[in-house]
């Protein structure tokens, strides 16, 4: 690779950083994906779209808004809402105030999965992520990816 003066080429050090955080983003969720499929027959983006619901207070969501909270286009909410609808862990239902609009909602086959499937995620996270920690680098880590995420978000728009 050629390298030009007006190029913040990253040193070694950053070079390894950010392979290595690349790399453990990777494992970590292929990981964390493979655990719940076998736990509960659910992919990381079903337990992600489960949470976003059952976070809600009547259990259900906007497509758009849905599509906003987990950083997917729209059309790949809908399709995936499409593929757990088939497996009854979500229904849609229409918006009365916009005829355009439409609302996911958890079902009670999806409250009951998920509530099956939180708690082996969670021991899977904790034994993966946060037994490797202190609490200092927790807190440390925590402000990192926020400081990080603020970032991203001005720089998107």
């Amino acid at each position: 690779m050629a390298v030009t003066n007006d190029i913040p080429w990253l040193n070694d050090d950053e070079q390894h950083m950010w392979r290595e955080w690349m790399h453990l983003n990777a494992e970590l969720l292929a990981t964390l994906n493979r655990d719940m499929q076998a736990d509960s027959r659910l992919s990381n983006p079903d337990y992600q779209v489960l949470v976003v619901l059952t976070d809600s207070a009547d259990g259900r969501s906007r497509i758009s808004d849905l599509a906003t909270e987990l950083q997917w286009e729209r059309s790949r909410v809908s399709h995936h809402v499409a593929r757990m609808e088939k497996r009854d862990l979500v229904s849609r239902q229409g918006c009365p105030e916009d005829g355009r609009g439409a609302f996911v909602r958890i079902t009670e086959t999806g409250r009951a999965t998920i509530e099956r499937a939180a708690p082996a995620h969670v021991r899977a996270v904790r034994h993966l992520v946060f037994d490797a920690l202190t609490a200092d680098e927790v807190t440390q880590l925590g402000e990192i990816f926020h400081r990080l995420r603020s970032r991203v978000a001005r720089s998107a728009g």
